[in-house]
């Protein structure tokens, strides 16, 4: 049997506006007890050219950087079965999703939900918006971070990104 896997607790402000979604953390996070962890993953870098703070900035100043920008960060998935860290190894009759309508309740200003990559955006489509609620936000799918998706340069990634968040800033 794959290991069960929990994923962390939210980073919100109450006034955040933006929340970015992963689907659950990889082993190098969970390792580390901190979001995108993996060296080679690219959303600390992206953040920091968008937000202007140094990639390599202790943790708990990257988290104050992103709450500074009413961006939350959370997960879809609470817990699941999975061995190693790809999304594609996730058993999906293990699937225990976060409490959206918890979060949302507490963060009534977010207006944009951007998924980290497209297993995170079907999951949260088949795991959440299934069941009608929430449809009001506004969605977006963005390149993902994770160095398994390789098929676009940082630069890329970060200007995808960029246009997306800042311009609903």
């Amino acid at each position: 049997m794959k290991p069960r896997i929990t994923s962390f607790a939210p980073v919100a402000n109450p006034s955040a506006k933006i929340l970015i979604l992963g689907s659950i953390p990889g082993e190098a996070s969970l390792a580390a007890g901190q979001y995108y962890a993996h060296p080679r993953n690219a959303f600390w870098p992206i953040m920091a050219e968008m937000l202007g703070f140094a990639p390599d900035a202790p943790y708990a100043e990257r988290l104050v950087a992103l709450q500074q920008a009413d961006i939350a960060l959370w997960d879809v998935l609470h817990s699941c079965h999975r061995k190693g860290s790809l999304d594609t190894a996730i058993e999906n009759d293990s699937v225990e999703v976060n409490d959206f309508d918890g979060f949302f309740a507490g963060h009534p200003d977010i207006r944009l939900v951007c998924f980290n990559g497209g297993m995170t955006e079907r999951s949260y489509r088949q795991h959440v918006l299934k069941q009608g609620r929430h449809k009001a936000l506004q969605y977006v799918r963005l390149p993902s971070t994770s160095p398994a998706h390789a098929v676009l340069s940082l630069q890329q990634k970060i200007e995808i990104w960029r246009a997306a968040i800042m311009q609903r800033h």
